[in-house]
């Protein structure tokens, strides 16, 4: 087994379409058919709902975390740390280049948000956790997915240059990358978030639900 044997590997792992498989197996429906039309975790809560969504969600972060494990697999990278590092980069890159564009989907699939998560959270679990954090975060107090997707990406290299500071240079440009990646796919939904005409996650409906009565109480 070679670097390029576990590349391929990483690319056709991220190319696994979480969101159009349950969408027909369990719906009978293709999700590119609704919403924005992507296959990713946000379309997923909007169409299918919190439970669908939040179980494409942690399959598509599973894709990019088993992508940079896979280095694990040659000897050379388990004893050099640093190369590690760069070589799980290129793998996870390569799971989320799967996911946008997989194989098993006519090339058609998400942002790759998600599996991005995946892959901070199998080379540093702490950032990946404290990335997790914002977004909950956010999408308890908005429900706009891709807002907390987006504010989640913009904190990573906040996280990684200032907070814990990394020592390695491809992770740092990386994590910039990353940033200005998702900013960059989620151009609509910035669009529509300054129009105040992005759809919310169907969510916290029982909170929802409570401060609906309350306010018919207060009228």
């Amino acid at each position: 087994m070679n670097e390029l044997t576990l590349i391929i590997l990483a690319y056709l792992i991220g190319s696994v379409p979480t969101a159009v498989w349950v969408s027909k197996w369990f719906f009978n429906i293709d999700i590119r058919d609704y919403g924005s039309g992507n296959s990713g975790a946000t379309n997923t809560f909007r169409i299918l709902g919190s439970k669908w969504g939040s179980i494409v969600m942690l399959v598509d972060m599973l894709k990019g975390f088993l992508a940079v494990k896979l280095a694990f697999l040659l000897p050379f990278y388990v004893a050099d740390e640093f190369a590690r590092t760069n070589f799980q980069i290129g793998l996870g890159l390569c799971a989320v280049l799967g996911h946008i564009y997989p194989v098993w989907a006519q090339f058609r699939g998400g942002k790759g948000v998600a599996t991005l998560f995946g892959l901070v959270l199998g080379i540093s679990p702490w950032t990946a956790i404290c990335c997790v954090g914002v977004f909950l975060l956010v999408l308890f107090l908005t429900r706009f997915v891709s807002l907390s997707s987006i504010l989640a990406s913009l904190a990573f290299p906040i996280f990684i240059l200032v907070i814990f500071n990394v020592d390695n240079h491809a992770y740092r440009i990386f994590a910039v990358a990353v940033a200005l990646l998702v900013i960059l796919t989620h151009q609509k939904n910035i669009s529509r978030l300054l129009r105040g005409s992005e759809s919310k996650a169907s969510i916290f409906k029982y909170r929802d639900r409570r401060k609906s009565r309350r306010s018919g109480d207060l009228g």
